[in-house]
Order: structure tokens, then sequence, then C-alpha cells
């Protein structure tokens, strides 16, 4: 008999199976996936590392191989409103109950072995998308990428997307370290991707050591805008591209979907697409909490940046966005998170602070987030005990011509994309 019949029971049980929510290594759960079939997943897999960028990248490799008519599989974490949405098999995510059936399954092979909360998760994905008989899988990567269950499985191309300071605790106090962390998905067998113009050097040297064949951005591919608003895509594969922008907003968006494009260039005799399907996959393309703007006055932009690069790359998308009235902003963060480097780059754009814990365990401490926020800033700021009563007050002192920003981590973001589609705004 299954352990449990809910997915709420099967998940409250994983956060606390395990002594550590993270403990990085493939000993473990690859002796369990050995256990359900072999390591090579059906289909050709698409393995995405990297800082920033990776759930789009994702998002975009979905979107373009679904319209040229391939059935895919997309992994991604975390999740912004239900945990089903890292899961999803032809752009939809997964019911409880396949979830549960696959939980079962990792359950029954696990033996003695103990998995965390997210090796549940990649183990679970890997064992849905196996029964799915599916031409492409896209799986992003957690934590780093050497030591990342995801680095469990056989791939035929690794992206690695834009290299910062995150996660340092894990992966190190440089941007070689974590950039040699990164570089863990690379293999002699597949080409490999860089969506970074200027990558840490070491990525590079590595890149070209251990990589069938490396293309980075800027210097084997490239993008370029026009005046009419559409861009045009260069590089191998496709030669030249002109291109819808990307339904996702932000200049950063150009660099993702150009690696994007590259990618699907390095597989296109097993995974033919035309110009036309790149085209769709573009336009059709959706993220929800990467620079969303929720309609309706005042305006409502949510956005999931959790780190200094993210942070720097939302300042500068805020520049472009006409405000006449007031700018606040919502803001909430896990404790290992840097919040005064978070809050620097937007110090400017925000008129006045919502300061709230985000709704987890993890959160920091809203007293200790004040602290480090009014280190940063000179602008007001107020801390709330909930998101719920920081929601409630900007919409209350917000005119319709104001702008509220909501950012910093997923739990946040996901809380108030909930609030907000409920109608309580």
């Amino acid at each position: 008999m299954p352990r449990f019949s809910a997915l709420a029971d099967w998940l409250c049980w994983q956060e606390n199976l395990h002594p550590s929510a993270i403990d990085l290594g493939l000993d473990r759960v690859g002796r369990v996936w050995d256990r359900l079939g072999p390591r090579r997943l059906p289909g050709k897999t698409l393995l995405i590392a990297g800082t920033n960028g990776k759930g789009s990248c994702a998002a975009l490799l979905e979107s373009i191989y679904r319209a040229a008519g391939f059935r895919t599989g997309c992994y991604t974490s975390p999740h912004l409103c239900r945990y089903n949405e890292r899961i999803r098999i032809q752009g939809q995510p997964v019911k409880d109950k396949a979830l549960c059936e696959a939980f079962a399954r990792i359950d029954a092979a696990r033996g003695g072995e103990s998995l965390t909360y997210f090796e549940f998760g990649t183990l679970a994905a890997a064992d849905l998308f196996r029964r799915a008989a599916l031409d492409v899988l896209i799986l992003e990567v957690g934590l780093g990428g050497r030591l990342d269950a995801v680095n469990l499985f056989e791939r035929d191309l690794a992206l690695i997307t834009t290299i910062g300071w995150d996660h340092r605790d894990w992966l190190g106090e440089s941007l070689e370290a974590i950039a040699r962390e990164k570089a863990g998905i690379l293999r002699p067998h597949c080409p490999a991707v860089i969506g970074q113009a200027d990558p840490p050097p070491v990525l590079l040297e590595l890149g070209e050591q251990q990589a069938q064949s490396l293309y980075r951005l800027g210097r084997d591919f490239r993008w370029e805008r026009s005046e009419k608003g559409d861009w045009r895509w260069l590089g191998p594969g496709f030669s030249s591209l002109n291109l819808p922008p990307p339904a996702l907003l932000g200049a950063v968006q150009y660099d993702n979907a150009a690696a994007a494009i590259m990618s699907i260039a390095c597989l296109q005799e097993a995974l033919p697409v035309s110009p036309q399907q790149i085209a769709q996959g573009l336009r059709q393309v959706q993220l929800p909490g990467r620079f969303q703007i929720f309609p309706g006055q005042p305006r409502w932009i949510l956005d999931v940046a959790h780190n200094e690069p993210a942070a720097v790359a939302l300042a500068e998308h805020l520049k472009n966005l006409p405000c006449s009235g007031i700018r606040r902003a919502v803001f909430g963060l896990f404790r290992d998170k840097e919040a005064e480097a978070i809050v620097r780059p937007l110090k400017d754009w925000v008129d006045r602070w919502y300061l709230a814990p985000a709704p987890d365990d993890r959160a920091l401490p809203v007293s200790d987030l004040q602290k480090r926020v009014a280190a940063v800033i000179d602008r007001p700021l107020s801390s709330y005990e909930t998101l719920h009563t920081a929601l409630r007050a900007v919409q209350q002192a917000a005119a319709p011509e104001d702008c509220i920003l909501l950012f910093g981590s997923f739990r946040i973001v996901g809380a108030a994309l909930t609030y907000l589609q409920s109608g309580k705004h």
C-alpha cells in the first residue's frame, strides 16, 4: 500500500525525511534511480544550469519545441503557487494522482536510502517522463550543477546561462568556484551553450576541455534588435533569423532566447525546427513571476529577483516602465540571501518600501530584513508580520496611478500571485 494518498501528505513527509534540506551529491539518489530503471531517459535531454535565466530558457525551449510538434517534458524548480508546476508534460502541470503514484514507486525503490525533498521531486519527474513517451526533455538544475540530482541523467546538450553570486555557502566564495560547479553538467559527448557574453574565464576553459563543442553568446552566436521592434539571431545552424520579440518581458530575455535558439540549432538534426516554429514559440511562451505585469490599476509588477544579478536586471527593466504615481515595493527573502545587495540596484526607483517575511520556515525574519534594507536605502519603509498584511497595506495606500513592485523569493511572489488572482486586490 502507498504510504499516503494525498499529495500534500507526501510533500509534508518529504520535507522532514532527510536530516538536511540540501545534501548535494549523486550517490544516494543514483542508487535509488538505478533500482527504478536505466540512467538514460528516452528522448533528447537538455540540462540547464546557471544563476539566473534557467527558468526562462526552459520555458522558451519548451514553447518552441511544442510549436514544432514535439512532445515535451519540462522539470523546473522551485514552484510559484502549486508543486505540480515543477513537472510539466506537453506544457501542462502533472496531476496530483500521477505525482502520488510516482512518489510511491520511488518510496518502494529507495529501501533504506534517505532522500531530500528536491531529490524526491527530481526522481518523480524522471519517472513520469520515462512513462510518457516524450521527444524532448528539458531539465533545470536546482543548485549548482556538479552535485545536483539533475546531473544524474545522461544529456544530449548542456546549456549554462549566466553565472553570478548566489548560494555561496554551497558553491563557493568566488565566481570561479561557482562557475566550476555549474560546469559540472558538461560532457565530452555533447555540445554546450553558454548564454553569457562575459562568463568567468574558467567556464570557457572548462567548456573547451570538457564539451564536445562550445558556443558562447557574443562570440559564436549573437542577436541584434531593429528599429521596428523585432530582432535578428545570427549563428551557426540557422545563419540568420528575423524574429518577433519574445513574449517574456525585459531586455535580458533576448539573451535567453538567443541561447535557447543556439541549443535548438545544436540538436537540429535530431529535432528539426523551422524558423516559423521558432517565431511561434517566442510569441506563445509564458512564465509567471518574471517581470510579470498584472493588469489593472494600480499596476502590479511581479518578479522573482532574489539575488544581486537578478535585481540589477530588474532595475534595468523598470527604467523603461512609465509610472506617474508613487512607486511602491513589497519585498521578502529567505535567510540565506543578501538583502543589501538585492535592494541596492532598486533603491532609486522605489519611493516606499513594504517589508514582509516570505511564507516559509526559511524566511528572513522581518526585523532582520528591516535592519538590512534600512542600511542601504533612505526612503520610507514599513514592516509587517505577514505578507497578507503587507499586501493589504499597500493596496489601501496605493492610488490608481501608482506602481507596486512585488519581488524577492519565489514563495513571496507565488503567494502574492495567488492573492491577486483571487480578486482581493
